[in-house]
């Protein structure tokens, strides 16, 4: 009995040990969480999502979820609202301000695109949570903010354009960014169905760079005056 307590006793401190380096260091084991979370929610949805899963990608228990993020609801939240961070921190290395008007347009179209081939699972969110209305999106006050702080750039780089004689004076910041991001979205969205329909790899990187100059082209054309 002696020795069986003592096992256990040594496993209990080995266990203790391998737990206590996470819990010195929250910052990373909610960035491990967010990200297993990510991986999980893009790939099943929040109804298909399993939080042994997400635990088990993180390398915790689910204690430790549960402690960091309340339940999987609050997760899922956390998780758009990093996505949504995600691309709006990226989008400031554009210094939008620092670009002349077309050329800032052009930057943002194909940084956006860029964005979204690199980042399959921000699509595969979008695409959940707008199958679900924006339910969760809508509790969030924090994606506001972001959203605000961003139209009002571009709509700075707008003003500059027209001011220059560039842009036509009635175009509206919010229509030329979901221009842009529609052009992307709906490419990659569909991928599958259309390079099956029509009998073309969509992905292939020759097309890949053709609809790129596409959207430059198409985003630009719809707002010059």
């Amino acid at each position: 009995m002696e020795k069986m307590q003592g096992g256990a006793k040594g496993r209990n401190g080995a266990a203790g040990r391998a737990e206590r380096p996470l819990q010195r260091d929250p910052e990373r084991t909610r960035a491990s969480i967010l990200a297993a979370a990510t991986q999980e929610f893009a790939e099943n949805g929040i109804g298909g999502a399993r939080v042994d899963a997400i635990a088990e990608r993180a390398g915790i228990n689910k204690r430790m979820l549960y402690h960091y993020f309340g339940d999987k609801e609050q997760l899922y939240l956390a998780v758009l609202e990093e996505a949504y961070v995600g691309i709006r921190t990226a989008e400031k290395s554009l210094n939008l301000s620092d670009l002349e008007p077309e050329q800032g347009i052009a930057e943002l179209a194909m940084f956006t695109w860029g964005y979204f081939l690199e980042h399959p699972e921000f699509l595969s969110l979008l695409g959940t949570e707008n199958l679900h209305r924006a339910r969760w999106l809508r509790q969030s006050t924090r994606l506001k903010e972001l959203h605000s702080s961003f139209i009002d750039k571009l709509s700075d780089l707008l003003q500059r354009g027209r001011k220059e004689g560039l842009f036509r004076p009635d175009v509206d910041p919010l229509n030329l960014y979901l221009t842009i991001a529609a052009l992307g979205y709906f490419y990659l969205s569909n991928q599958y169905t259309l390079s099956t329909i029509f009998g073309r790899d969509l992905m292939d990187k020759s097309n890949l760079d053709v609809w790129k100059r596409h959207i430059v082209h198409v985003t630009l054309a719809s707002i010059r005056g």
